[in-house]
């Protein structure tokens, strides 16, 4: 099972109960860390990810003496990637997308691909847990090739959690598209109901089973909940507002290490879940 975890903003925790679901599987587990642009799990394991596998994107490369600035480059790109001068093309590798384009229109052959990498995928092995993450590199506006190459990485045969990025752009999207459930984490505030609506309305469109989980649960209002009843929205968990949560989290410890009965109910949670998905199958 693809179990992703997701919000409409930040700061809800996905990351606090992505950690939370793996630990309370116990059994082997793949985390995956697709918030490429800022990845945080790390930060609760020993040690530090080893980078195995560098992210490439085909880019164009034009052969100035065979370029006569014709413009067709240009033309076709969706992304201002290429821009024609006076006497030849200009490629901008941190704005190309890689769709291939440009070179299926030059009429001269004179564009050629090369690889140009925009990040790389690490892992790290602690107890049952297999963390992948990706990391976009700096400065460019790239992030869903990196959230492909990280969900390839997903365990097929067994359970892999899926660490969102945050929001509904096409981040979130593309890593919320491979999975076979997703939870919305949320918090009752109106801020928390605003985006949350947002998050229901791009996995109601993707066509995705979802469920909602409500952090801080006793800290807010009722809105969130009045609205997942309207919704018919299941709330799958609520997890109290806790300053034990707060202290262990600012020493780097998961969850369950503050709230340990917590384990049973997401573990009962997985246990549901991948009985739905089995009778479903």
């Amino acid at each position: 099972m693809r179990l992703a975890v997701a919000s409409g903003k930040g700061g809800t925790g996905k990351t606090t109960l992505s950690l939370a679901l793996a630990l309370a599987a116990g059994r082997p587990v793949r985390l995956l860390d697709c918030d490429v642009e800022e990845p945080n799990a790390h930060i609760f394991f020993k040690g530090q990810p080893v980078e195995f596998e560098p992210v490439t994107l085909k880019v164009p490369r034009i052969d100035a003496a065979k370029c006569t600035a014709c413009g067709l480059c240009a033309e076709v790109c969706r992304f201002n990637a290429i821009v024609t001068l006076k006497d030849r093309a200009m490629v901008f590798n941190e704005l190309c997308h890689g769709c291939g384009g440009c070179t299926l229109v030059c009429p001269l052959s004179a564009i050629t691909e090369r690889d140009f990498k925009i990040g790389a995928l690490a892992e790290l092995h602690e107890g049952p847990i297999h963390l992948i993450k990706g990391e976009l590199k700096v400065g460019l506006p790239l992030a869903p090739p990196i959230i492909r190459a990280l969900l390839a990485k997903a365990d097929y045969a067994g359970l892999s959690i899926l660490d969102c990025p945050p929001g509904t752009s096409c981040n979130m999207v593309t890593a919320t598209r491979a999975a076979d459930f997703v939870i919305l984490i949320t918090e009752p505030t109106p801020f928390g109901l605003h985006d949350l609506s947002l998050a229901v309305a791009t996995v109601r469109e993707l066509g995705r089973k979802f469920g909602v989980v409500i952090n801080r649960a006793d800290a807010g209002d009722s809105r969130v909940e009045d609205y997942c009843r309207r919704e018919a929205i299941e709330v799958l968990i609520r997890i109290p507002d806790s300053r034990k949560v707060a202290e262990a989290y600012s020493r780097g410890l998961p969850l369950l290490e503050a709230l340990p009965e917590l384990g049973r109910e997401l573990d009962a949670l997985l246990v549901r879940l991948a009985a739905d998905e089995g009778a479903q199958a």
